[in-house]
C-alpha cells in the first residue's frame, strides 16, 4: 500500500474515531466513499494507467476500500447504539409513579348511558341479553311480523350481506337489536325480563342519525302482564335516568309489526331551551307496545297463556338530551377535547344512589 492510501486510511480512521454522532459519521462516509469521496477519485484515475501498475494500485485500493467499509459500518452502529442509550435514558418512565399522577383515560358518554340503562333496570329484574350483529332476515324481520314489503326492508334502509354459500339465508347487519329478543324467547323459558343493548346499523347518515348507532331494547314475558306494567316500567325508567321524579310522559298511539297496540313514549320538553322536564312542548324518545301473538306463537310460545310487551330507544338520543350534546356525529369523531367536556371517569360506578 502506497504512502497516499496509507495516509488516507490513518486521516479517516482518526476522524471516525472522533465522531460523535450521525452527521459527522455520515460526513466522513460521503467524503470518503461517495460518488465524489477521496477514495473513489482514486479508482477512477486507474484507468490512466499501465497494465502492470493498474493492477497493483487497483488490489491496493480495493483491500483499502473494504477496510474502511467495515470501518465505516461498524463505528456507524456505535453511534447509533449510543444515541438510543441516551434517548432510552432521558425517555424512560418511571413505573413507580403514584396512579393519581398518570393521566387517566374517560368512559365515552354512550358507555355510560348503557350503564346507567343497565342499572335501572337491573332493579326491576332486567337481565342483559347480546346476540350477534349479523342476523338472518328471519330472525330481523320475519320472526318479528313485518311483512316483506315493509319499507326497513328496502335496500336503501339495510345494510344487505352476500349469503355464505348456496342456498344459505340471506343476512343483514341488524337494523335493531330485536333480534336479540327472538334468540331469548326461542332459547329460554319464560318468565322472561330482558333489555339488549347494542350496536345497530341503517343506511342513513345527518346531523341526527348515523350510519351504526346504538340503541337498547327491552322484553318481558310473562302470565298476565298489561299495559299498565308496561306504562309503570317505562314511566319509572324515564323519571330515574333523567332524574325528575315528576317528568311529565305521554303515551300516543302508533304502529308497529311487532307489537299490538303500539304507541309512541313523549316526555314533557322545553322547544326553546332544550330543557327535559321544562316548557309546554312534548318531545317522542321512544316507541313501545304489547307484544304481538304472532311473534309469540313464531318463537313457540301460547299467546293464550303467555303475554309480553316490548320497548326500543336509541341510546345516542337520550344521551344526547341528558347531557346537552348537540350534534349526533360528535360521538365518533374521536375529539380528545369533546371526550375530555362530556366524558366520566372509569372509576366513577353507576349505582341508583347516585341518582342516574
Amino acid at each position: 500500500m502506497g504512502d497516499d492510501l496509507g495516509a488516507l486510511r490513518d486521516e479517516t480512521l482518526a476522524a471516525l474515531a472522533q465522531a460523535e454522532d450521525h452527521t459527522a459519521w455520515d460526513a466522513i462516509r460521503v467524503g470518503t466513499l461517495g460518488k465524489s469521496g477521496r477514495l473513489t477519485r482514486l479508482l477512477k484515475e486507474l484507468g490512466r494507467m499501465s497494465p502492470e501498475e493498474r493492477k497493483a494500485r487497483g488490489q491496493a485500493l480495493n483491500q483499502l476500500r473494504d477496510e474502511l467499509n467495515v470501518a465505516v459500518e461498524a463505528r456507524g452502529q456505535e453511534i447509533a447504539a449510543a444515541a438510543l442509550d441516551a434517548r432510552l435514558k432521558t425517555e424512560r418512565v418511571d413505573v413507580t409513579m403514584p396512579a393519581s399522577l398518570a393521566p387517566c383515560g374517560l368512559l365515552h358518554p354512550i358507555m355510560r348511558t348503557i350503564d346507567e340503562m343497565t342499572a335501572i333496570f337491573a332493579a326491576m329484574g332486567f337481565s342483559v341479553a347480546e346476540g350477534p350483529d349479523i342476523e338472518t332476515q328471519w330472525h330481523n324481520f320475519s320472526a318479528l311480523n313485518t311483512p316483506d314489503h315493509h319499507p326497513a326492508r328496502t335496500e336503501h334502509d339495510t345494510f344487505y350481506l352476500p349469503p355464505q354459500n348456496e342456498g344459505a339465508p340471506e343476512r343483514v347487519l341488524r337494523t335493531q337489536t330485536s333480534g336479540v329478543q327472538i334468540r331469548t324467547m326461542l332459547t329460554q323459558e319464560p318468565p322472561i325480563r330482558i333489555i339488549a343493548p347494542g350496536r345497530t346499523y341503517r343506511a342513513d347518515h345527518d346531523a341526527t342519525h348515523s350510519p351504526m348507532f346504538h340503541q337498547c331494547e327491552g322484553l318481558v314475558v310473562e302470565k298476565g302482564v298489561t299495559l299498565g306494567h308496561l306504562k309503570g316500567c317505562l314511566i319509572e325508567f324515564l323519571r330515574v335516568f333523567f332524574d325528575k321524579p315528576d317528568l311529565p310522559v305521554r303515551f300516543r298511539a302508533s304502529y308497529f309489526p311487532f307489537t299490538e297496540p303500539s304507541m309512541e313514549v313523549d316526555i314533557g320538553w322545553s322547544r326553546q331551551t332544550g330543557v327535559v322536564g321544562g316548557g309546554e312542548d312534548w318531545l317522542e324518545v321512544l316507541g313501545a307496545g304489547m307484544t304481538h301473538p304472532r311473534v309469540l306463537a313464531n318463537c313457540g310460545l301460547d299467546p293464550a297463556e303467555w303475554q309480553g310487551f316490548a320497548f326500543g330507544m336509541g341510546i345516542e338520543r337520550l344521551t344526547m338530551l341528558k347531557h346537552g350534546i348537540p350534534d349526533l356525529r360528535s360521538f365518533y369523531e374521536s375529539d380528545l377535547r369533546w371526550l375530555r367536556h362530556y366524558g366520566f371517569s372509569p372509576f366513577a360506578s353507576v349505582t341508583l344512589a347516585e341518582g342516574v
